[in-house]
């Protein structure tokens, strides 16, 4: 009796500890009373802390902002074009017996603005100053100022016509950004994801490593009893080496538990902060499960209008039908015409060939037309058929991911109405195996079970509980990837992407 005392207390001990697991390692089981220890990281803090210090989303935040110079690096061609230009030259004739010695010097100013249209426009205007002076001199004026202020106009008729043509690369480009900022979207709800399966593996490796200690230490109560009775005749050698043998698997058991729940807390680590993989690390307890079931054509909706994956697709769709208008006009040849108007004066001083020129003592005008085609436009017609490929392929990416959605949905919404029955028929299961040990261990008490009974009845119980413990962690990681597909996590825990 002293022998069977000792172990109903042990296994009542071990029973406890598995229904008030320390807060430092695991949250108590589902149905058990919580214990009274301070409170761990929660899950949320546990979000916050990875959206603030992931590596992933400091590397993909680079991408939007690197897709958002794009944009005015397209529209740079459009954009006003300033240029100032000075020169000065001399020469020296040494002459011959016939031919004097001649020297010439001349000066050249000019500054011009260029402006490019999204029509196909080209404006130009230039003002220019030239001086010159010949020694000995061979005309009336000497030095000699020649003003010319000129403005012309080119426009294209093939090849770059339209605002269609040139806004497509600006669209382009603008496309491109929305894909980079929907990609980023993406990467963040990864990691959120990502972080929450850390987060439920690393409560369930606490869970599963207090219930094998409990195990282990009522494995040792039985070989300790076994050594006893064989002390006293009553066990045999085999009984002790059998107990022996249970006493180190339980304990193999539980060094398998620890290096899970070590390896664990270094992915959570890795995701909340920087190299800080010693960092002390206390999980709270697992978040409350959503009550209502999902439903497939609301959650579809929702994946279509909100899933950054499916909404960056959609965009490169759109960049592709402008790289198509980009292409197609590339392939056109280059047809323009221009023409100019110039007000111009030569006098011997600059300020007088400067007012003669402004009050119309001089003007010109030109018309010019100007064609280029390259013969066969073998490299342009190959952009043209790329971009139309590019397109079909980008259309048939996008229906692609419509159905993978479709399939991922559904699979997802099965997985949280198993999962929710899952929990049920679990929760059921602990409690059949705790009325199961009561009875086993009343039994006991009343000299009409052996220990090992009590300790395969704890073992059961023990599994259960671990089941219980694996389908609400399952339960949770199915929402997780519901989320995920729904593209809702950061509305969920109140973050706001710039």
């Amino acid at each position: 009796m002293k022998h069977r005392r000792r172990l109903s207390a042990a296994l009542t001990s071990g029973f406890l500890v598995v229904c008030a697991l320390p807060a430092q390692v695991d949250p108590p089981p589902p149905d058990a009373p919580p214990a009274a220890t301070s409170p761990g990281l929660t899950l949320e803090e546990c979000v916050h802390r990875a959206l603030a210090q992931s590596f992933d989303i400091e590397i993909s935040r680079y991408n939007p902002q690197i897709s958002k110079e794009g944009i005015d690096i397209a529209r740079d061609p459009y954009q006003p074009v300033v240029s100032v230009t000075a020169s000065r030259s001399h020469s020296r004739d040494d002459g011959t017996s016939s031919i004097p010695l001649s020297i010439t010097d001349s000066s050249q100013a000019s500054v011009g603005v260029t402006q490019q249209l999204y029509s196909g426009t080209t404006l130009t205007l230039s003002s220019q100053l030239d001086r010159s002076r010949i020694d000995p001199a061979l005309t009336a004026l000497n030095p000699a100022y020649n003003a010319d202020l000129t403005i012309g106009v080119r426009q294209q008729l093939l090849k770059g016509f339209g605002f269609a043509a040139n806004r497509a690369v600006v669209h382009a480009a603008e496309a491109s950004y929305d894909a980079a900022q929907l990609s980023y979207k993406a990467d963040v709800l990864t990691v959120v994801q990502n972080t929450e399966k850390a987060y439920y593996n690393l409560v369930f490796a606490g869970g599963q490593l207090e219930v094998h200690r409990a195990s282990r230490n009522l494995a040792q109560v039985l070989y300790n009893e076994a050594v006893d009775r064989k002390n006293t005749g009553v066990a045999t050698e085999l009984d002790v080496f059998t107990a022996d043998v249970a006493v180190q698997s339980a304990r193999r058991q539980v060094l398998l538990d620890e290096q899970t729940l070590g390896n664990s807390r270094d992915q959570l680590r890795a995701l909340i902060g920087r190299f800080e993989l010693d960092a002390p690390l206390t999980p709270g307890p697992l978040p409350e499960a959503e009550n209502a079931l999902p439903v497939y054509a609301s959650v579809y909706q929702m994946a279509i209008r909100s899933q950054p994956d499916y909404l960056a697709a959609a965009a490169a769709v759109e960049e592709a039908k402008f790289n198509v208008v980009i292409a197609r006009n590339g392939a056109r040849p280059s047809l323009s015409v221009g023409g100019a108007v110039g007000l111009n004066s030569s006098r011997s001083s600059a300020s007088s060939a400067v007012n003669d020129a402004l009050a119309n003592q001089g003007n010109s005008w030109q018309v010019d037309l100007s064609l280029t085609y390259p013969w066969g436009q073998l490299g342009d017609k190959a952009r043209y058929r790329q971009s139309l490929a590019g397109l079909s392929q980008s259309e048939a990416r996008l229906r692609q991911l419509d159905q993978n959605i479709q399939v991922q949905v559904r699979s997802a919404v099965r997985a949280v109405e198993t999962n929710h029955e899952s929990v049920i028929i679990s929760t059921n299961a602990t409690a059949l195996a705790v009325k199961q040990y009561d009875l086993q261990k009343a039994k006991f008490d009343a000299g009409l079970a052996t220990s090992r009974d009590v300790l395969q009845s704890q073992t059961d119980l023990e599994t259960a509980r671990l089941n219980e413990l694996q389908a609400r962690v399952s339960l949770r990681d199915s929402y997780s990837d519901l989320h995920r597909l729904e593209g809702s996590a950061l509305q969920r825990y109140g973050v706001a992407l710039p």
